[in-house]
Formats: structure tokens, C-alpha cells, sequence
């Protein structure tokens, strides 16, 4: 009994020391102990943070919707705009501008916190139609289709269903009119897919009927 009990304890040090070996030829050394590689990366809420009832001081605000960038997916935050209109209400124009300006903000502490941030360019601008196109159609400075997705799909979301659109799900876009530029009006829909992954659902526009 005392021999087989040292056969056993001979075979498994034995079997130790070939497990050692071969971690060694493999460039990785035993450890004793467990190896602390780091907290796992923090994720983002995406939760939108609630709009407070303060508003700016001597200014008359509206609340309103903007869509953001979190994750991959654009989300609706909801802000207090300054209230572009006069007492016969804003123009689509004077309400698309509001919107952009929104858009082109940076993000407050509170929705940076949350994981928030915009893809739309600074200097982008927004102007009315051009000669010929329908009255509902908004020139930007640049492109459409050469903005990058998220920004599209952020104007896009921001604008559907508000005065400057003037349609319910959708928007007229189009960008700098002369100068040689192919830029027709082209109708944009704020669709499920799209808000979920505008990189790959990017925004495609379609003629506008008529």
C-alpha cells in the first residue's frame, strides 16, 4: 500500500513538472496567482436625461425633440429651443434653422454623461427652396448623400413630423442649388431602421412625386 501510494504521488509530480515544461515552451510562465487585467470598459446609458423646467433668461423657448448619436443609433433628446417665430408663428425656414442650431451644439454635461454627441458639421447651413423645387424643399450647404450617415439620418429625424419638414415621416432635401450642382430635391424618411443603425441603413433619398 505504501509503495502504490508513492507511485501515485511520483506519477502526478511528474506529470506537474511536464505541465510546467510545456507552458514554458509555449512563452507563457505559470502563474500562482489570478491576473488582474482591469475593470471592464463602463458602457453608456443612452438614456435620455430629463429636461429641467428652467428656461433662458428674456428668452421664450419651445421644447422640442432633437435626435442624437449613442451607440450607433440616433435618439430622440428633448431641449428647450429658443422660439424662432413672431406671433404669426415661426416660417419652415426660421424653424429648420432653430432645429440645425440644435443639431450643431455640443452636447450638455448631462447628455455627454449619458453617452450623447452630434455628427452634424458646425458650418453646415440650411436655406429655403430653390426656383422650381416643391415649397417644402430645404437647400443645405452641403450635399445630402455627402454628409456622413449619422448626420443625415440626425437632420433627417429632426426635421420629419415638425413644421420644417412639413410632412409627417419624411423631409425635402436637396443640396446647394447653381453652380453646376446635380442637386435635386429628394425626399428622406425618418424610418425604425434608420434610427437603429444609420451606418448601415444609410439614409436614401427617393424623387418626390409630382
Amino acid at each position: 500500500m505504501i509503495t502504490a501510494r508513492r507511485t501515485v504521488r511520483t506519477v502526478a509530480a511528474s506529470l506537474t513538472v511536464l505541465a510546467a515544461l510545456a507552458l514554458g515552451g509555449c512563452g507563457i510562465r505559470p502563474t500562482p496567482v489570478p491576473v488582474d487585467a482591469g475593470s471592464a470598459p463602463s458602457r453608456v446609458s443612452c438614456t435620455p436625461p430629463r429636461l429641467g423646467g428652467e428656461r433662458p433668461s428674456g428668452d421664450e423657448t419651445v421644447r422640442t425633440s432633437v435626435f442624437l448619436v449613442c451607440s450607433g443609433e440616433v435618439i430622440a433628446v428633448e431641449r428647450a429651443v429658443p422660439s424662432p417665430g413672431r406671433k404669426g408663428g415661426a416660417t419652415r425656414l426660421e424653424t429648420a434653422r432653430a432645429l440645425l442650431d440644435e443639431l450643431r451644439k455640443p452636447p450638455s454635461r448631462a447628455e455627454d454623461e449619458a453617452g450623447f454627441g452630434s455628427s452634424v458639421p458646425e458650418d453646415l447651413e440650411v436655406r429655403g427652396p430653390a426656383e422650381g423645387d416643391p415649397d417644402e424643399a430645404l437647400r443645405l450647404s452641403q450635399e445630402p448623400d455627402g454628409l456622413p450617415p449619422f448626420a443625415l439620418a440626425q437632420i433627417v429625424c429632426t426635421f420629419a413630423g415638425t413644421d420644417a419638414a412639413g410632412r409627417e415621416d419624411s423631409v425635402v432635401l436637396a443640396g446647394p442649388a447653381g453652380d453646376g450642382a446635380d442637386g435635386r430635391p429628394m425626399e428622406y424618411s425618418c424610418t425604425r431602421a434608420l434610427r437603429g443603425g444609420p451606418e448601415a441603413t444609410k439614409p436614401t433619398g427617393s424623387p418626390v412625386p409630382g
